[in-house]
């Protein structure tokens, strides 16, 4: 988990002046201009097929994030954010431990394109937080899908429904930094761990995605489709074995690797048959794996 200077801070607090996870935060946050919305329902949006860039993205005040809607999302749906569960305001959830519905006011500066922050959104809630299995808090916002295309001619991100495949072309896109990692997926940690968390099937870069300290939360885009595949969250730092800083793959048989410069992120597809009509999670949906309090 990647987490320089203020976050390092905030988890030595927390986790009793022990070295800080790998999680994502940046130095001091970026900026964004206050934006108008309208009630003004839209047409359902096209699916996102041209380059990727940083439309639709978030900096956080510690992390990056994205504007992600589900192939149902409606455009009257309360949006949502997607970034890591290590990156909540109220700190990192203990291993075990699954938020829902918990009351928040956090702001986001939702990018454009060319990445100039053209609007301040602000959650409701966190609809849901965990950092065991995955690595992913999904905030809701207190304005719709529609809202955001009228005022700002932005559309949320995508989230793919199907696994991603190993080989494929992605791109890690940090809102906070304003910067684009390109690199392939090559391969699967059948469990990761670092420190007092697992996680479960987590894709793991090719090394040019060379993700720093305040990328954690940025959604990983396929290049062939331009849907998010799953949201970037940790690295090896110091070659270190399953430590802060230093996560460590272990296999089906229990042989722990570690792989020192190289990052990580958490599949997203499980999201998708857990979000219901009006950005509502439920856990108990069909087909939901998601971890529950």
């Amino acid at each position: 988990m990647r987490r320089p200077l203020i976050g390092a801070l905030l988890a030595v607090l927390l986790l009793g002046g022990g070295a800080a996870p790998a999680l994502a935060a940046p130095v001091a946050p970026a900026p964004g201009a206050v934006g108008t919305i309208t009630d003004t329902d839209t047409a359902a949006p096209e699916p996102r097929l041209a380059a990727v860039d940083f439309a639709g993205t978030v900096a956080l005040s510690n992390c990056s994030g994205s504007v992600v809607r589900t192939p149902q999302s409606q455009p009257s749906d309360p949006a949502l954010v997607l970034s890591n569960g290590h990156c909540l305001e109220s700190g990192f959830p203990a291993a075990g431990q699954v938020i829902v519905n918990q009351a928040s006011t956090r702001s986001f500066t939702l990018l454009n394109s060319a990445g100039t922050g053209v609007a301040t959104l602000r959650a409701s809630k966190v609809a849901y937080a965990t950092m065991t299995d995955t690595d992913i808090s999904l905030y809701q916002l207190t304005t719709t899908y529609a809202q955001i295309q009228s005022a700002y001619g932005i559309t949320a991100l995508e989230l793919n429904a199907a696994r991603p495949a190993q080989g494929s072309a992605i791109k890690v896109v940090s809102g906070y930094w304003k910067r684009i990692y390109s690199c392939s997926v090559d391969g699967f940690a059948y469990q990761l761990k670092e420190a007092s968390w697992t996680w479960k099937d987590s894709v793991r870069y090719t090394s040019s995605c060379n993700t720093i300290g305040g990328t954690s939360g940025s959604p990983v885009i396929d290049d062939a489709t331009g849907k998010v595949v799953a949201v970037n969250n940790t690295g090896n730092e110091d070659g270190a074995r399953c430590t802060l800083n230093n996560p460590c793959e272990v296999d089906e048989n229990g042989t722990v690797t570690v792989r020192q410069g190289i990052n990580y992120a958490q599949q997203t597809y499980p999201l998708v048959a857990c979000l219901t009509t009006g950005s509502v999670i439920d856990l108990n949906a069909a087909g939901c794996t998601l971890p529950k309090p």
